[in-house]
């Protein structure tokens, strides 16, 4: 049966990805995982040094919330990306889980979204990134949503792991940038503001990326959007402290 299913998954992601571009396969990935599960968005993102790096996602929701828990550093795919093991936050308006994340659980709420269930990309020893899927209604997964679910997760890594990652692949016509390199740009004016900010402040690399969440966080935006504002120079975190 388990056999039997990950064939008919398969099938599904092989024929959402045909024809993509490699930087479109992400994309394509997320959609196959709405259409294959009982979710209303999916995202998938790598592990980065300290955080998320947000590769793509079937909605802009799904994109937000990607970035709320980049910017927070904390909620169910950071903990998924942290320990390897799935992370079911069935109820994010009640109970543990609520609690576990409150800050997260409220972003999510006010977005429409009352459960999310992030599946690591790998395993303990192993973890590249994760599958986050995210549910307009409570509840958990039934047992043979949560297999699919893994099954997908799986897929969605073999498939991630098949595509051209270097520079010299050979692949790409001159001066075309690596699929990867491309989706990920964005992430990287997170980690060059994190240097200015560790210069300003005199500060270590954990540190000045806490203090970049917190200040975005407090002026409500994404972390990304407050690196870009420290790389412009139109902000300087020891301005404000």
């Amino acid at each position: 049966m388990r056999d039997r299913e990950r064939e008919r998954i398969a099938a599904v992601i092989a024929d959402a990805v045909r024809g993509a571009e490699p930087g479109e396969v992400p994309g394509r990935l997320c959609a196959a995982a709405v259409r294959l599960l009982p979710v209303s968005g999916a995202s998938v993102s790598l592990c980065g040094e300290g955080m998320p790096v947000p590769l793509s996602a079937s909605s802009e929701r799904a994109a937000h919330l990607m970035e709320v828990q980049a910017t927070l550093g904390d909620g169910p795919c950071l903990r998924a990306a942290e320990t390897g093991v799935p992370v079911f936050a069935s109820d994010l308006t009640s109970g543990r889980d609520a609690f576990r994340w409150p800050v997260f659980a409220q972003q999510a709420a006010a977005a429409g979204v009352r459960a999310v269930y992030a599946l690591p990309l790998g395993d303990r020893t192993v973890c590249v990134g994760t599958l986050d899927l995210y549910r307009d209604v409570p509840g958990e997964l039934a047992g043979d949503e949560v297999r699919t679910a893994q099954l997908v997760a799986d897929v969605v890594m073999a498939a991630l792991m098949t595509l051209p990652l270097a520079e010299d692949d050979g692949l790409r016509p001159p001066g075309e940038e690596p699929w990867l390199s491309a989706l990920a740009a964005d992430h990287d004016v997170v980690y060059q503001a994190v240097g200015m900010v560790m210069a300003q402040l005199g500060v270590s690399a954990d540190e000045a990326l806490a203090r970049l969440r917190a200040h975005a966080f407090a002026l409500g935006h994404t972390v990304l959007d407050e690196g870009r504002d420290v790389v412009g120079r139109r902000t300087r975190l020891d301005d404000t402290d």
